[in-house]
């Protein structure tokens, strides 16, 4: 019996031991921090926050309707997996450092992450180059040939643009090593409580609410705008806000939506801020399970004509598993799907899109290699 209690009583401890090491593991600067003081008190005056956090402007399950979490984790992990490029994936890499002030480009850099100069003005959206999408580096890794950037590739960035703060889109590392290289980050409000336990100065950070805008410069507008999601880097969720932006300047309009399922909000946006020339909208990591905070196949084809855009550019696909479809899924969908009122550009990763030339064209890339 004295044997017994004690193992027991050791059984206890290590169980003691491993909860105190994840809890203080969530307390490590890679997750960032919750928003507190004025910041805090800003968000509870946001008409989107109620009761501890933020809410989409219409009902949003995190699962769809029958689905429950012991489903869903079991076809994850469980189920058939799906196809990853056998091979490193097909990519060109654009000098960033090199481009002539004078041009209009964008370079997809894989998953969410993109840049963007125009008239000079040089943008950053979403980077993830640390070769993996979570808080621990042996997880959710990139493919190969997906992961061709450094923070050391990037010039001196004007705008850096965050949608949210998921692991996927705000990535610890990379923020870290971008830090001396961004002028002005913007994002939605609480995202910039993590930013500043990261070492980015308070004045360097717009927050912003739904539906508030500032200008950059003459003739510049950026609005930053509702998306259908959620958000969080530990268990508790919402605790920040998930936005899109619409990017209006002289040179281009271009709506850049990061994750969101579909939702009336696009008609809305195309109504006060459209017609675009470009909607970069997500392509990628959904499932029929959780219809209402990524977009299904087609319904970016939808929201890029309520949005009235003329172009649309499909991310959120091409370099992490997040979901249980194939790897090239997506690509192959918008493509069949894809209608004449809307035009479909389908780059490589580091492919330099010119933002002047709307008869560009892009090879079908993830086939026949």
């Amino acid at each position: 019996m004295k044997t017994f209690k004690k193992s027991m009583m050791i059984l206890g401890v290590l169980i003691a031991v491993l909860l105190l090491s994840g809890i203080a593991f969530l307390y490590t600067k890679p997750f960032g921090a919750h928003p507190a003081g004025e910041r805090l008190k800003r968000i509870e005056r946001s008409p989107h926050y109620k009761a501890g956090a933020f809410h989409n402007l219409e009902p949003t399950p995190m699962l769809t309707e029958g689905t429950g979490y012991v489903e869903v984790l079991y076809d994850f992990f469980a189920g058939a997996k799906p196809k990853e490029p056998q091979e490193p994936l097909p990519h060109q890499k654009t000098d960033l450092m090199a481009l002539e002030p004078h041009e209009n480009v964008l370079v997809w850099m894989g998953h969410s992450s993109y840049f963007i100069q125009l008239d000079g003005v040089k943008i950053l959206v979403d980077p993830v180059f640390s070769g993996n999408a979570s808080p621990v580096s042996f997880t959710t890794k990139a493919y190969a040939g997906s992961d061709i950037y450094t923070p050391e590739d990037m010039p001196a960035i004007d705008y850096l643009f965050i949608t949210h703060d998921h692991w996927d889109h705000l990535d610890y590392p990379t923020m870290r090593r971008l830090r001396n290289k961004i002028k002005k980050v913007i994002c939605g409000l609480g995202v910039g409580a993590h930013l500043e336990r990261w070492g980015y100065a308070s004045e360097s950070i717009i927050e912003q609410n739904w539906y508030e805008s500032f200008k950059p410069k003459a003739g510049w507008e950026v609005h930053t705008l509702p998306a259908r999601h959620f958000s969080g880097r530990g268990i508790k969720r919402n605790q920040t806000l998930w936005v899109s932006f619409a990017l209006i300047s002289p040179v281009a309009r271009i709506y850049m939506g990061g994750d969101s399922g579909y939702g009336k909000h696009f008609l809305d946006i195309g109504e006060r801020y459209g017609p675009f020339d470009l909607a970069i909208l997500e392509n990628g990591q959904y499932d029929v399970c959780w219809k209402y905070i990524h977009m299904l196949p087609g319904e970016q084809l939808q929201a890029a004509k309520a949005l009235r855009a003329y172009t649309l550019l499909p991310v959120h696909s091409s370099k992490f598993t997040l979901a249980t479809h194939d790897w090239d899924e997506p690509l192959k969908k918008i493509v069949e799907n894809q209608e004449k009122s809307v035009r479909v550009i389908t780059p490589m990763i580091g492919e330099k899109v010119n933002l002047d030339d709307r008869q560009q064209t892009f090879k079908r890339w993830w086939e026949g290699w």
